[in-house]
């Protein structure tokens, strides 16, 4: 399909992205198997030139008779289209992958071999511990195939598990959520999820309710990803350049070498990081502040967001690298953060806090004021109070209001990094590894209703 949609082309140039994608899913409620399923689905991505003009058409499950049509109306956009102002020339020699003419492999519901008759086990266990477990596991495999009348044949296979596991006790009035990241299935335990659970609903048998306030705080890693995602979103460098956000530099430019924390915390994204691995290119299907489509196929690299605390990059394309004199630096599809050698697990946090609250999740994070990146969401399934070293009991939900920006230069303590799975945003954005972290004054700005 790619390559007859180049050939199709009538334009100056062309670049045609084709997603090939399967996914397969158990769903569960009150320790019982409800659904399975599996899924294909396909999306060509027809980009093409004409002068500094760009056409983009976009559709799923075209079948080889559409193709000539769906060539000819992107040819026509870009006829029609005011010139582009990122515009730049399509990369050229940048090869072909080896397996660009291999047949795609579906995912199955084979990839839950193993992991189903464990599930299977964690059910009778729940029920025995008069816990009913809700959830569902998705795995995802998704085949990017990237070609242009440059001769760029790149593809990548990029495999995505999640396990998102929710227990309640049996009169549904206590809840606890934990959930993971995986590749392939082979790595997730989760009868030890289900343990981890069944202590937090037992925290949650004693009920204390607190103020809004300030209060110390320890955030795991799922919570940590959730806010850190956010703030690699909105680390453009158009906008920061533009005064829009909290990377913009008073009096123009961006705050790229101005030191966020004084740990020698490091933000980063590398494409071969074990776990986490992601497309090691450039995939642009339309533009965007952050992409551009003549972008495609750039090779991406180790790159540091933050390097021991200093801002040290924004995320760039060609033209704005021009824009703002800095690095070429590429979105890429994983964020890794870590605080330096010998940090402590989060059992080992809790047993050193005299006073604090542990968080288990966050949901809900909406953007209040970009200048300052400051956000609001909700706790959710599990505050616990915190005093000499032990969890005492369960709090009440709070709305909080928290710049992630903000609590880098804040934090007293970052722990051992994980792999972990953000809840608010693993639709989006699923391959984390963060570390636990102590906040000194967590902004809990009012108590929520919500149970």
């Amino acid at each position: 399909m790619v390559e007859r949609a180049l050939e199709l082309s009538q334009a100056d140039d062309c670049v045609v992205i084709a997603d090939e994608g399967s996914t397969a899913n158990l769903r569960f409620a009150g320790n019982t198997l409800t659904t399975n399923g599996v899924a294909r689905s396909s999306q060509l991505t027809v980009i093409s030139i004409v002068g500094a003009g760009v056409g983009v058409v976009s559709r799923a499950a075209v079948r080889p008779e559409q193709l000539a049509e769906v060539v000819a109306a992107a040819d026509e956009a870009a006829r029609e289209a005011q010139p582009a102002e990122d515009a730049r020339p399509l990369l050229e020699g940048a090869g072909s992958s080896a397996a660009w003419a291999e047949p795609v492999l579906p995912t199955s519901i084979g990839v839950f071999g193993d992991f189903a008759p464990a599930l299977g086990e964690t059910f009778a266990a729940a029920e025995a511990g008069g816990r009913k477990l809700y959830g569902f596991a998705e795995h995802t495999l998704t085949t990017s195939f990237v070609g242009s009348s440059k001769g760029l044949r790149l593809r990548h296979d990029q495999p995505t598990g999640r396990l998102e596991l929710n227990a309640k006790s049996a009169d549904l009035k206590r809840s606890a959520w934990t959930g993971v990241a995986t590749r392939d299935f082979s790595d997730v335990d989760v009868a030890a999820l289900d343990s981890t659970l069944a202590q937090r609903l037992e925290w949650a048998k004693n009920r204390i309710d607190l103020p809004a306030g300030r209060y110390e705080t320890l955030l795991p890693p799922s919570a940590v990803a959730d806010l850190m995602i956010y703030m690699f979103w909105s680390a453009g460098a158009r906008d920061a350049l533009d005064g829009r956000t909290v990377f913009s530099k008073a009096g123009g430019g961006t705050r790229v070498g101005e030191r966020l924390s004084q740990l020698p915390i490091t933000l980063s994204s590398d494409p071969a990081a074990p776990g986490v691995q992601c497309a090691p290119f450039v995939t642009a299907h339309a533009a965007s502040r952050r992409s551009s489509v003549f972008d495609n196929g750039l090779p991406l690299a180790v790159t540091d967001w933050v390097r021991d605390g200093t801002l040290s990059a924004l995320l760039q394309t060609r033209y704005s690298a021009e824009l703002s004199g800095l690095p070429v630096t590429p979105a890429i599809d994983n964020l890794i953060m870590r605080g330096g050698e010998g940090g402590r697990s989060l059992e080992e946090m809790i047993a050193s806090t005299e006073r604090g609250l542990l968080v288990t999740c966050l949901w809900y994070i909406r953007e209040v004021d970009p200048q300052t990146l400051l956000l609001t969401g909700l706790t959710r399934d599990g505050v616990y109070l915190v005093e000499h070293g032990e969890v005492v009991g369960e709090v009440n939900n709070f709305r909080f209001n928290e710049s992630p920006v903000d609590l880098l230069g804040r934090l007293t303590e970052v722990g051992e990094s994980r792999q972990t799975l953000p809840r608010e945003w693993n639709d989006y954005f699923s391959r984390t590894i963060m570390p636990p972290v102590r906040v000194p004054d967590f902004n809990m700005s009012t108590v929520s209703q919500a149970n």
